[in-house]
This record gives structure tokens, sequence and C-alpha cells, in this order.
């Protein structure tokens, strides 16, 4: 699964930490989604797409070469 979380990010010029901050989880958290070390629950993809103002599909999508 990959993700757009460090784009979205980025374009709104905002840390890791901030985001962290703004969701209630950690640094270490938004690293580990937006390196795809973590795949978010429901409710905290939810909060990011919320957050970046897009759906969940958008930030969050297939991967081409992954089988599920």
């Amino acid at each position: 699964m990959r993700n757009d979380v460090r784009e979205h990010r980025a374009a709104r010029g905002i840390s890791q930490a901030a985001l962290g901050t703004a969701l209630g989880v950690s640094r270490q958290t938004i690293n580990a989604i937006e390196t795809g070390r973590y795949l978010p629950s429901l409710p905290l993809a939810l909060a990011l797409a919320r957050h970046f103002e897009t759906s969940v599909e958008r930030l969050f999508h297939d991967d081409p070469g992954e089988t599920t």
C-alpha cells in the first residue's frame, strides 16, 4: 500500500511532529506511515484524509506489485 501523506504534508509546510500533534499520534507514527512501515487504523486514515481535505482513496492506494 502506497500513500501520499508525505507529499500532502510537505505541500502544507508542516513537520511530522506538527501533523502528529494535530492527529494525536507521535512523530514516529507519521514517519512510519510515510515510509510504508505502518498501515494506519481506519480511524487514523480517515483523520489523515480529513486533515488534508481529501479522500482515503486518494491518500492511500494499492501498490501494483503487491498481492493481498
